[in-house]
């Protein structure tokens, strides 16, 4: 079983998480922030994950830490869901199309953590979130998932759409990324033999 659980506890932040690599997409999220849980709800369901996410922040502050936490936890439990990466597909792409917005993301599960994000808001904040926290959820997510991420908003006008079609090509990138290759019968897809 491809699964992990994470517990993790800061003075700002207390998140409880729970991940199956090989799910049907079922998500059960409450981070506090309603557009967050949309997001996150988003990559489960088109990444076919379960996904059961629990997080309390301190929101009285404002939503960073919670936008931030939830992203290293998430990558922590897919690094975790992963083991030793043996026979995964390692690298996986999608574009999605919103309305009239497209995403692309990229995701290599190399091990060495490293993200490009590239897109233009039109606005300071979508749902309650400040879009300059968008990037910086792929940025943590990608450092703790151990996971070279390029993510990029080709273009739209609604930012919610844009958004949107992001989390979801992260989803489908991820879930072509995490995919058992059966030909690899069990070996590290790497020349270097370790990942």
């Amino acid at each position: 079983m491809r699964t992990a659980e994470i517990h993790r506890q800061t003075s700002e932040t207390d998140i409880r998480l729970s991940l199956n690599l090989d799910g049907t997409g079922q998500a059960d999220i409450r981070t506090g922030i309603g557009f967050l849980d949309h997001m996150l709800h988003h990559v489960a369901v088109h990444g076919l994950f379960d996904l059961t996410l629990r997080a309390e922040g301190d929101l009285h502050v404002d939503e960073h830490h919670t936008v931030e936490d939830c992203a290293l936890a998430l990558g922590m439990a897919f690094d975790r869901a992963l083991g030793d990466r043996k026979g995964i597909v390692r690298i996986g792409s999608a574009y999605v199309p919103m309305d009239e917005a497209l995403a692309f993301v990229a995701v290599d599960l190399s091990g060495r953590p490293y993200a490009v994000v590239r897109a233009r808001w039109h606005t300071p904040a979508v749902g309650g979130i400040a879009v300059s926290l968008f990037p910086h959820f792929l940025q943590s997510f990608a450092v703790t998932a151990r996971a070279n991420l390029h993510a990029r908003v080709l273009y739209g006008a609604d930012d919610h759409h844009q958004a949107e079609a992001l989390f979801k090509a992260l989803g489908r990138a991820l879930d072509a990324a995490t995919a058992r290759d059966p030909r690899r019968a069990g070996s590290v897809p790497s020349t270097k033999g370790v990942l």
